[in-house]
Protein backbone atom coordinates (compact mmCIF):
# COMPACT_ATOMS: atom_id res chain seq x y z
CA UNK A 1 0.00 0.00 0.00
CA UNK A 2 1.56 3.62 -1.07
CA UNK A 3 0.19 6.13 1.39
CA UNK A 4 0.26 9.68 -0.31
CA UNK A 5 1.05 12.41 1.54
CA UNK A 6 -0.91 14.60 3.73
CA UNK A 7 0.47 18.09 4.01
CA UNK A 8 -1.26 21.63 5.32
CA UNK A 9 -2.82 22.42 1.50
CA UNK A 10 -4.77 19.70 0.82
CA UNK A 11 -5.21 15.81 1.69
CA UNK A 12 -4.93 12.90 -0.58
CA UNK A 13 -6.81 9.83 -0.52
CA UNK A 14 -4.77 7.10 0.50
CA UNK A 15 -4.20 5.27 -2.64
CA UNK A 16 -5.12 1.19 -2.48
CA UNK A 17 -3.22 -1.16 -4.67
CA UNK A 18 -6.49 -2.41 -7.10
CA UNK A 19 -6.06 -5.49 -9.80
CA UNK A 20 -7.65 -3.30 -12.27
CA UNK A 21 -5.99 -1.83 -15.12
CA UNK A 22 -7.42 1.74 -14.83
CA UNK A 23 -4.85 4.34 -15.12
CA UNK A 24 -3.70 6.24 -12.11
CA UNK A 25 -5.65 9.86 -12.12
CA UNK A 26 -3.25 12.61 -12.24
CA UNK A 27 -2.55 14.55 -8.94
CA UNK A 28 -4.79 17.53 -8.09
CA UNK A 29 -2.94 20.61 -7.87
CA UNK A 30 -3.72 22.21 -4.42
CA UNK A 31 -5.40 25.21 -5.98
CA UNK A 32 -8.02 22.92 -7.32
CA UNK A 33 -8.03 20.68 -4.33
CA UNK A 34 -11.63 20.27 -2.20
CA UNK A 35 -10.52 20.51 1.80
CA UNK A 36 -12.89 18.98 4.15
CA UNK A 37 -15.69 20.97 4.40
CA UNK A 38 -14.93 21.83 8.72
CA UNK A 39 -11.35 23.19 7.90
CA UNK A 40 -12.65 24.97 4.72
CA UNK A 41 -15.13 27.03 6.57
CA UNK A 42 -12.95 27.95 8.87
CA UNK A 43 -10.08 29.22 6.48
CA UNK A 44 -13.48 31.02 4.57
CA UNK A 45 -13.82 33.00 7.69
CA UNK A 46 -9.99 33.71 8.08
CA UNK A 47 -10.19 35.48 4.70
CA UNK A 48 -13.71 37.23 5.55
CA UNK A 49 -12.34 38.77 9.20
CA UNK A 50 -8.79 40.09 7.47
CA UNK A 51 -10.85 41.51 4.12
CA UNK A 52 -14.27 43.04 5.93
CA UNK A 53 -12.61 46.09 7.36
CA UNK A 54 -11.09 47.03 3.94
CA UNK A 55 -14.44 46.20 2.36
CA UNK A 56 -17.06 48.19 4.54
CA UNK A 57 -14.72 51.03 4.81
CA UNK A 58 -14.78 52.38 1.12
CA UNK A 59 -18.21 53.03 1.29
CA UNK A 60 -18.05 54.46 4.39
CA UNK A 61 -15.76 56.96 3.25
CA UNK A 62 -17.44 57.49 -0.07
CA UNK A 63 -20.91 58.00 1.16
CA UNK A 64 -19.95 60.70 3.92
CA UNK A 65 -17.32 62.67 1.77
CA UNK A 66 -20.32 62.92 -0.84
CA UNK A 67 -23.05 63.81 1.96
CA UNK A 68 -25.18 60.63 1.62
CA UNK A 69 -27.39 59.89 5.18
CA UNK A 70 -27.18 56.76 7.42
CA UNK A 71 -29.55 54.73 5.70
CA UNK A 72 -28.00 55.76 2.39
CA UNK A 73 -24.37 54.51 4.31
CA UNK A 74 -26.08 51.21 5.70
CA UNK A 75 -27.52 49.99 1.82
CA UNK A 76 -24.13 51.10 0.75
CA UNK A 77 -22.12 48.32 2.56
CA UNK A 78 -24.68 45.24 2.21
CA UNK A 79 -24.64 45.82 -1.46
CA UNK A 80 -20.64 46.09 -1.27
CA UNK A 81 -20.33 42.93 0.56
CA UNK A 82 -23.05 41.41 -1.85
CA UNK A 83 -21.28 42.18 -4.74
CA UNK A 84 -17.93 41.61 -3.31
CA UNK A 85 -19.19 38.08 -2.62
CA UNK A 86 -20.14 37.70 -6.46
CA UNK A 87 -16.91 39.29 -7.73
CA UNK A 88 -15.20 36.90 -5.41
CA UNK A 89 -16.94 34.06 -7.45
CA UNK A 90 -16.59 35.28 -10.52
CA UNK A 91 -12.42 35.67 -10.10
CA UNK A 92 -12.31 31.98 -8.42
CA UNK A 93 -14.92 29.90 -9.46
CA UNK A 94 -15.25 31.16 -13.54
CA UNK A 95 -16.74 30.18 -16.65
CA UNK A 96 -15.96 31.05 -20.13
CA UNK A 97 -12.74 33.38 -20.26
CA UNK A 98 -13.59 35.00 -16.99
CA UNK A 99 -11.95 35.02 -13.75
CA UNK A 100 -8.41 33.67 -13.46
CA UNK A 101 -9.10 30.57 -11.10
CA UNK A 102 -6.65 31.66 -8.22
CA UNK A 103 -7.24 32.16 -4.11
CA UNK A 104 -8.04 35.87 -4.85
CA UNK A 105 -10.66 37.53 -3.20
CA UNK A 106 -12.14 40.94 -4.60
CA UNK A 107 -12.81 43.88 -2.88
CA UNK A 108 -13.91 48.07 -4.15
CA UNK A 109 -10.70 49.31 -4.89
CA UNK A 110 -9.50 51.35 -3.13
CA UNK A 111 -8.01 53.47 -6.01
CA UNK A 112 -11.61 54.21 -7.09
CA UNK A 113 -12.04 56.56 -3.51
CA UNK A 114 -10.97 60.20 -4.79
CA UNK A 115 -12.80 60.22 -8.61
CA UNK A 116 -15.82 58.33 -7.50
CA UNK A 117 -15.83 60.97 -4.60
CA UNK A 118 -14.98 63.95 -7.49
CA UNK A 119 -17.69 63.04 -9.57
CA UNK A 120 -20.27 62.40 -6.79
CA UNK A 121 -19.82 65.94 -5.61
CA UNK A 122 -19.33 68.36 -8.92
CA UNK A 123 -20.19 65.85 -12.06
CA UNK A 124 -24.08 64.46 -11.40
CA UNK A 125 -23.91 62.72 -8.01
CA UNK A 126 -24.65 58.90 -7.41
CA UNK A 127 -25.83 58.26 -10.97
CA UNK A 128 -22.47 59.40 -12.75
CA UNK A 129 -20.82 57.71 -10.16
CA UNK A 130 -22.47 54.53 -11.34
CA UNK A 131 -22.67 55.15 -14.56
CA UNK A 132 -18.41 55.96 -14.88
CA UNK A 133 -18.36 52.62 -12.78
CA UNK A 134 -20.36 50.83 -15.59
CA UNK A 135 -18.59 52.33 -18.25
CA UNK A 136 -15.25 51.75 -16.77
CA UNK A 137 -15.73 47.94 -16.06
CA UNK A 138 -16.66 47.72 -20.22
CA UNK A 139 -13.25 49.74 -20.47
CA UNK A 140 -11.46 47.01 -18.54
CA UNK A 141 -12.85 44.08 -20.10
CA UNK A 142 -11.93 45.57 -23.89
CA UNK A 143 -8.45 46.23 -22.30
CA UNK A 144 -8.09 42.66 -20.89
CA UNK A 145 -6.61 40.86 -23.99
CA UNK A 146 -4.14 43.71 -24.23
CA UNK A 147 -2.94 43.13 -20.98
CA UNK A 148 -2.61 39.66 -21.50
CA UNK A 149 -0.04 39.93 -23.52
CA UNK A 150 2.42 41.70 -20.88
CA UNK A 151 4.58 38.65 -19.31
CA UNK A 152 7.54 38.90 -21.00
CA UNK A 153 7.86 42.05 -19.14
CA UNK A 154 7.51 40.62 -15.93
CA UNK A 155 10.72 38.39 -15.47
CA UNK A 156 12.03 37.89 -12.14
CA UNK A 157 13.28 41.17 -11.13
CA UNK A 158 10.60 43.26 -12.17
CA UNK A 159 7.86 40.37 -10.47
CA UNK A 160 9.70 40.35 -7.30
CA UNK A 161 10.24 43.97 -6.81
CA UNK A 162 6.97 44.66 -7.79
CA UNK A 163 5.80 42.17 -4.94
CA UNK A 164 8.76 43.47 -2.26
CA UNK A 165 7.46 46.86 -3.17
CA UNK A 166 3.18 45.37 -2.97
CA UNK A 167 3.92 44.55 0.59
CA UNK A 168 6.04 47.25 1.71
CA UNK A 169 3.60 49.53 0.44
CA UNK A 170 0.89 47.98 2.54
CA UNK A 171 2.76 48.17 5.72
CA UNK A 172 1.96 51.79 6.72
CA UNK A 173 -1.63 50.63 6.54
CA UNK A 174 -1.35 47.38 9.21
CA UNK A 175 0.68 49.96 11.61
CA UNK A 176 -2.40 52.75 11.41
CA UNK A 177 -4.65 50.07 11.88
CA UNK A 178 -2.93 49.11 15.51
CA UNK A 179 -2.63 52.30 16.70
CA UNK A 180 -6.26 52.90 16.01
CA UNK A 181 -7.41 53.63 12.22
CA UNK A 182 -7.18 57.92 11.96
CA UNK A 183 -4.59 59.58 13.25
CA UNK A 184 -6.30 62.55 14.31
CA UNK A 185 -8.09 60.30 16.42
CA UNK A 186 -8.10 60.80 20.55
CA UNK A 187 -7.22 57.39 20.93
CA UNK A 188 -4.71 56.71 18.17
CA UNK A 189 -1.53 55.47 19.62
CA UNK A 190 -3.15 54.64 22.67
CA UNK A 191 -1.52 52.11 25.35
CA UNK A 192 -4.70 49.89 24.97
CA UNK A 193 -5.11 50.04 21.35
CA UNK A 194 -1.11 49.01 21.11
CA UNK A 195 -1.81 46.36 23.75
CA UNK A 196 -4.55 44.92 21.74
CA UNK A 197 -2.07 45.17 18.29
CA UNK A 198 0.18 43.62 20.22
CA UNK A 199 -1.79 40.66 21.56
CA UNK A 200 -3.19 39.81 18.66
CA UNK A 201 0.45 40.17 16.47
CA UNK A 202 2.20 38.18 19.41
CA UNK A 203 -1.13 35.18 18.95
CA UNK A 204 -0.69 35.03 15.59
CA UNK A 205 3.42 34.81 15.59
CA UNK A 206 3.23 32.36 18.51
CA UNK A 207 0.79 29.82 16.59
CA UNK A 208 1.74 29.88 13.59
CA UNK A 209 5.17 29.28 15.12
CA UNK A 210 4.60 26.01 17.31
CA UNK A 211 1.17 25.36 15.17
CA UNK A 212 0.55 22.19 13.21
CA UNK A 213 -1.83 21.58 10.39
CA UNK A 214 -5.19 23.29 10.46
CA UNK A 215 -4.24 25.13 13.53
CA UNK A 216 -0.76 26.36 11.40
CA UNK A 217 -3.46 27.49 8.75
CA UNK A 218 -5.59 29.74 10.52
CA UNK A 219 -3.51 31.15 12.51
CA UNK A 220 -4.61 34.49 11.94
CA UNK A 221 -7.94 33.70 12.69
CA UNK A 222 -6.85 32.24 15.64
CA UNK A 223 -4.87 35.66 16.69
CA UNK A 224 -8.17 38.02 15.35
CA UNK A 225 -10.33 35.73 18.16
CA UNK A 226 -8.18 36.41 20.83
CA UNK A 227 -7.47 39.74 20.22
CA UNK A 228 -11.35 40.16 20.25
CA UNK A 229 -11.89 38.27 23.54
CA UNK A 230 -9.08 40.53 25.16
CA UNK A 231 -11.02 43.70 23.65
CA UNK A 232 -14.15 42.42 24.98
CA UNK A 233 -12.42 42.11 28.46
CA UNK A 234 -10.87 45.57 28.32
CA UNK A 235 -13.84 47.58 27.19
CA UNK A 236 -12.47 47.96 23.40
CA UNK A 237 -15.29 46.25 21.72
CA UNK A 238 -18.71 47.47 20.98
CA UNK A 239 -21.57 44.46 19.73
CA UNK A 240 -24.43 46.70 21.39
CA UNK A 241 -25.10 48.48 17.66
CA UNK A 242 -26.10 45.05 15.83
CA UNK A 243 -29.18 45.01 17.98
CA UNK A 244 -30.21 48.27 15.53
CA UNK A 245 -29.61 46.45 12.24
CA UNK A 246 -31.81 44.50 10.21
CA UNK A 247 -31.93 40.54 10.14
CA UNK A 248 -32.72 40.73 6.10
CA UNK A 249 -32.38 43.21 3.76
CA UNK A 250 -32.03 42.92 -0.05
CA UNK A 251 -30.00 44.70 -2.25
CA UNK A 252 -31.69 47.13 -4.72
CA UNK A 253 -30.22 47.58 -8.28
CA UNK A 254 -29.78 51.08 -9.17
CA UNK A 255 -31.19 52.10 -5.90
CA UNK A 256 -30.07 55.98 -6.86
CA UNK A 257 -32.08 55.70 -10.16
CA UNK A 258 -30.72 55.13 -13.47
CA UNK A 259 -26.90 55.70 -14.40
CA UNK A 260 -25.87 58.80 -15.81
CA UNK A 261 -22.95 58.45 -18.60
CA UNK A 262 -21.40 61.98 -17.78
CA UNK A 263 -17.88 62.06 -20.00
CA UNK A 264 -15.70 63.76 -17.57
CA UNK A 265 -17.07 61.46 -15.11
CA UNK A 266 -15.91 58.29 -16.92
CA UNK A 267 -12.17 59.21 -18.20
CA UNK A 268 -11.62 60.24 -14.18
CA UNK A 269 -13.05 56.80 -13.63
CA UNK A 270 -11.03 54.70 -16.63
CA UNK A 271 -7.71 56.83 -15.80
CA UNK A 272 -8.45 54.85 -12.45
CA UNK A 273 -9.12 51.58 -13.94
CA UNK A 274 -5.77 51.81 -15.77
CA UNK A 275 -4.19 52.07 -12.29
CA UNK A 276 -6.35 49.01 -11.12
CA UNK A 277 -5.49 47.07 -13.86
CA UNK A 278 -1.53 47.49 -13.32
CA UNK A 279 -1.84 46.60 -9.63
CA UNK A 280 -4.26 43.38 -10.77
CA UNK A 281 -1.98 42.10 -12.74
CA UNK A 282 1.06 42.44 -10.29
CA UNK A 283 -1.06 40.42 -7.57
CA UNK A 284 -1.88 37.89 -10.57
CA UNK A 285 1.97 37.14 -10.08
CA UNK A 286 2.38 37.03 -6.81
CA UNK A 287 -0.82 35.00 -6.39
CA UNK A 288 0.64 32.74 -9.37
CA UNK A 289 4.11 32.43 -7.48
CA UNK A 290 2.56 31.73 -4.24
CA UNK A 291 0.47 28.78 -5.18
CA UNK A 292 2.88 27.77 -7.93
CA UNK A 293 0.43 28.26 -11.00
CA UNK A 294 1.93 29.67 -13.89
CA UNK A 295 0.30 32.75 -14.96
CA UNK A 296 -0.04 33.27 -18.75
CA UNK A 297 -1.65 35.39 -21.12
CA UNK A 298 -4.82 34.03 -21.16
CA UNK A 299 -5.13 33.91 -17.48
CA UNK A 300 -3.91 37.52 -17.32
CA UNK A 301 -7.14 38.21 -19.93
CA UNK A 302 -9.43 36.06 -17.93
CA UNK A 303 -8.91 37.62 -14.69
CA UNK A 304 -9.15 41.18 -15.94
CA UNK A 305 -12.40 40.50 -17.77
CA UNK A 306 -13.43 39.80 -14.38
CA UNK A 307 -12.61 42.32 -12.80
CA UNK A 308 -14.31 44.57 -15.73
CA UNK A 309 -17.42 42.14 -15.42
CA UNK A 310 -17.71 42.41 -11.46
CA UNK A 311 -17.22 46.41 -12.05
CA UNK A 312 -20.24 46.67 -14.32
CA UNK A 313 -22.50 44.61 -11.83
CA UNK A 314 -21.15 46.78 -9.20
CA UNK A 315 -22.13 49.73 -10.77
CA UNK A 316 -26.00 48.61 -10.91
CA UNK A 317 -25.36 46.92 -7.21
CA UNK A 318 -24.60 50.62 -6.64
CA UNK A 319 -21.14 49.66 -5.68
CA UNK A 320 -17.54 50.88 -7.02
CA UNK A 321 -14.83 49.06 -9.26
CA UNK A 322 -13.62 45.61 -8.48
CA UNK A 323 -9.80 44.26 -7.56
CA UNK A 324 -7.92 41.96 -5.86
CA UNK A 325 -7.17 42.53 -1.82
CA UNK A 326 -3.92 42.88 -0.76
CA UNK A 327 -4.69 41.31 2.73
CA UNK A 328 -5.77 38.21 1.42
CA UNK A 329 -2.69 38.22 -0.58
CA UNK A 330 -0.84 37.75 2.70
CA UNK A 331 -2.57 36.01 4.00
CA UNK A 332 -2.42 33.11 1.62
CA UNK A 333 1.16 33.47 1.78
CA UNK A 334 0.95 33.39 5.69
CA UNK A 335 -1.35 30.11 5.68
CA UNK A 336 -0.07 28.22 3.00
CA UNK A 337 -3.35 27.17 1.90
CA UNK A 338 -3.49 27.58 -1.92
CA UNK A 339 -7.36 26.48 -2.83
CA UNK A 340 -9.38 28.84 -4.66
CA UNK A 341 -12.39 27.06 -3.20
CA UNK A 342 -11.63 28.09 0.61
CA UNK A 343 -11.50 31.79 -0.99
CA UNK A 344 -15.09 30.92 -3.34
CA UNK A 345 -16.50 29.24 0.01
CA UNK A 346 -15.87 33.07 1.68
CA UNK A 347 -17.51 34.72 -1.62
CA UNK A 348 -20.51 32.54 -0.17
CA UNK A 349 -19.99 33.89 3.49
CA UNK A 350 -19.89 37.55 1.63
CA UNK A 351 -22.86 37.38 -0.06
CA UNK A 352 -24.95 36.17 3.15
CA UNK A 353 -23.60 38.99 5.09
CA UNK A 354 -24.80 41.54 2.53
CA UNK A 355 -28.51 40.43 2.97
CA UNK A 356 -28.09 39.87 6.55
CA UNK A 357 -27.15 43.14 7.82
CA UNK A 358 -26.67 42.14 11.62
CA UNK A 359 -24.72 39.30 10.55
CA UNK A 360 -22.15 41.72 9.15
CA UNK A 361 -22.76 44.22 12.25
CA UNK A 362 -20.91 41.25 14.07
CA UNK A 363 -18.15 41.32 11.93
CA UNK A 364 -18.09 45.18 11.59
CA UNK A 365 -17.53 45.10 16.10
CA UNK A 366 -13.77 43.76 15.53
CA UNK A 367 -11.64 46.74 16.92
CA UNK A 368 -9.24 48.12 14.16
CA UNK A 369 -5.82 47.70 16.50
CA UNK A 370 -6.92 43.82 16.60
CA UNK A 371 -7.11 43.39 13.13
CA UNK A 372 -3.57 45.62 13.04
CA UNK A 373 -1.28 43.27 15.02
CA UNK A 374 -2.43 40.64 12.35
CA UNK A 375 -2.03 42.58 9.39
CA UNK A 376 1.24 43.44 10.22
CA UNK A 377 3.05 40.22 10.17
CA UNK A 378 0.78 40.07 6.85
CA UNK A 379 1.59 41.90 4.79
CA UNK A 380 5.57 41.70 5.78
CA UNK A 381 4.76 38.12 4.34
CA UNK A 382 4.04 39.58 0.97
CA UNK A 383 7.51 41.05 1.35
CA UNK A 384 9.38 37.96 1.82
CA UNK A 385 7.36 36.38 -1.24
CA UNK A 386 9.29 39.30 -3.80
CA UNK A 387 12.33 38.93 -1.74
CA UNK A 388 12.57 35.17 -2.52
CA UNK A 389 12.28 35.95 -5.86
CA UNK A 390 14.55 38.65 -6.14
CA UNK A 391 17.13 35.71 -5.04
CA UNK A 392 16.92 33.63 -7.76
CA UNK A 393 17.86 37.59 -9.91
CA UNK A 394 21.65 37.93 -10.77
CA UNK A 395 22.82 40.92 -8.62
CA UNK A 396 26.13 41.02 -9.96
CA UNK A 397 24.30 42.51 -12.71
CA UNK A 398 24.58 46.19 -12.22
CA UNK A 399 21.48 46.70 -14.36
CA UNK A 400 19.37 44.52 -11.83
CA UNK A 401 20.80 46.33 -8.58
CA UNK A 402 19.69 49.78 -10.77
CA UNK A 403 16.14 48.30 -11.28
CA UNK A 404 15.68 47.40 -7.78
CA UNK A 405 17.08 50.55 -6.17
CA UNK A 406 15.13 52.63 -8.76
CA UNK A 407 11.51 51.01 -8.10
CA UNK A 408 11.84 50.50 -4.64
CA UNK A 409 12.57 54.46 -4.49
CA UNK A 410 9.49 55.10 -6.66
CA UNK A 411 7.26 53.03 -4.27
CA UNK A 412 8.10 54.43 -1.18
CA UNK A 413 7.93 57.88 -1.57
CA UNK A 414 4.20 58.22 -0.88
CA UNK A 415 5.08 55.58 2.13
CA UNK A 416 7.31 58.06 3.26
CA UNK A 417 5.00 61.27 2.31
CA UNK A 418 2.01 60.46 1.78
CA UNK A 419 1.58 64.25 0.73
CA UNK A 420 4.37 64.42 -1.88
CA UNK A 421 1.85 64.64 -5.01
CA UNK A 422 -0.88 66.72 -3.39
CA UNK A 423 0.34 69.99 -5.50
CA UNK A 424 -0.26 67.91 -8.86
CA UNK A 425 -3.09 67.93 -10.67
CA UNK A 426 -5.97 65.18 -9.98
CA UNK A 427 -5.12 62.79 -12.54
CA UNK A 428 -1.24 63.38 -11.99
CA UNK A 429 -1.94 62.41 -8.29
CA UNK A 430 -4.32 59.67 -8.56
CA UNK A 431 -1.67 57.57 -10.99
CA UNK A 432 1.24 58.60 -8.58
CA UNK A 433 -0.63 58.32 -5.21
CA UNK A 434 -0.22 54.10 -5.23
CA UNK A 435 3.49 53.55 -4.67
CA UNK A 436 2.44 49.98 -5.71
CA UNK A 437 1.72 51.54 -9.32
CA UNK A 438 4.73 53.81 -10.04
CA UNK A 439 7.52 50.92 -8.40
CA UNK A 440 5.93 48.38 -10.39
CA UNK A 441 6.08 51.04 -14.10
CA UNK A 442 9.68 51.94 -12.79
CA UNK A 443 10.85 48.56 -12.68
CA UNK A 444 8.83 47.65 -16.42
CA UNK A 445 10.71 50.55 -17.97
CA UNK A 446 13.94 50.25 -16.71
CA UNK A 447 13.99 46.48 -17.50
CA UNK A 448 12.52 47.23 -20.82
CA UNK A 449 15.83 49.57 -21.50
CA UNK A 450 18.51 47.52 -19.57
CA UNK A 451 17.74 44.48 -19.79
CA UNK A 452 16.23 44.18 -23.41
CA UNK A 453 17.86 40.65 -24.23
CA UNK A 454 17.00 38.74 -20.95
CA UNK A 455 13.20 40.75 -21.45
CA UNK A 456 13.15 38.89 -25.12
CA UNK A 457 14.63 35.92 -23.54
CA UNK A 458 11.76 34.95 -21.31
CA UNK A 459 9.46 32.19 -22.21
CA UNK A 460 8.76 30.97 -18.67
CA UNK A 461 8.03 32.15 -15.10
CA UNK A 462 10.42 31.78 -12.21
CA UNK A 463 10.42 28.13 -10.98
CA UNK A 464 8.54 27.72 -7.83
CA UNK A 465 11.03 26.21 -4.90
Amino acid sequence: MRICRRDQYHLEPTVKPSNTTHPQQPPVHPVDAWLPPGRNLLLAFQHLLVMYAAAVSIPIVVGNAIGLDREQIVMLISADLFACGIATLIQTVGFWKFGVRLPLIQGCSFVAVAPMILIGKEHGGMPAVYGATIAAGIFCMLMAPLFGKIRRFFPPVVMGTTILVIGLSLLPIGVRWAAGGAPKAPDFGSVSNLTLAAISLISVLLIYGFGRGLVRNTAVLLGLLIGTGVALLMGKADFSKVADENWFAFVTPLAFGMPVFDPVAIILTCVAMMVIITEVTADFFAVGEMVGKEIDDNKIANGLRADGLSTVIGGFLNTFPYCAYNANVGLVAMSGVKSRWVVATTGVLLLILGLFPKLAGVFASMPLPVLGGAAIVMFAMIATTGLRILSKVDLNNGNNTLIIAASLGMGMVTVAAPSFYDQLGSTAKMFLHSGITTGCITAIVLNALLNRKQREAVASPVPVV
